[in-house]
């Protein structure tokens, strides 16, 4: 092995060891929660969750616009629909950690390759080809979702109605 070799292999393995740190909390005497990547007294490991990925359309798809809107119009009209199974329109329900399991259905079932997408509040949160979108820790009050199929481009290509429901959550107030 040459030096430079062990020089690159060595660097790369100090990169992934701070790519895979750990984050501690620590609560002080007043009550006041810092967070940080080095341990201290008192301090606890936490587990952090994994990060929800969306595939964006890829730039040279986005660039075709006559093309894209020909694809999209024909794969789009292979469904005659796209909604929500749960949670309905207008509900209302609790949910102590905030975390919500979106059950979503489409007319026919997914073609290969295609997604369900869902956004809240106009954001993407996640996608998935199962029917079942889990987004974690949503917080309390009235939001807006809406549900897309996307192809394997991550291109919309068919739109669901949107839905508004409400998230009741404890208060640390109370």
């Amino acid at each position: 092995m040459n030096p430079t070799s062990g020089l690159v292999a060595g660097l790369l393995f100090v990169l992934a060891a701070q790519v895979s740190a750990e984050v501690y909390r620590n609560v002080d005497a007043y009550g006041n929660v810092t967070f940080s990547d080095e341990p201290s007294e008192g301090a606890e490991a936490i587990e952090l969750k994994p990060v929800t990925t969306i595939t964006l359309p890829k730039p040279e798809a986005v660039q075709k616009t006559e093309k894209l809107r020909e694809n999209v119009e024909t794969e789009g009209a292979t469904y005659k629909s796209v909604s929500f199974v749960y949670p309905e329109n207008n509900q209302a329900f609790y949910s102590g950690s905030g975390d919500i399991q979106f059950q979503v259905r489409s007319t026919p079932g997914l073609q290969p390759g295609h997604k369900y997408e869902l956004t809240l509040d106009g954001q993407p949160v996640g996608q998935s080809a199962s029917g079942t979108i889990s987004v974690n820790n949503v917080y309390r009050g009235t939001h807006e979702a809406r549900v897309y199929i996307v192809d394997g481009k991550g291109v919309q290509i068919k739109t669901g109605p949107s839905i508004t429901f409400t998230v009741h959550r404890p208060s640390i107030l109370n």
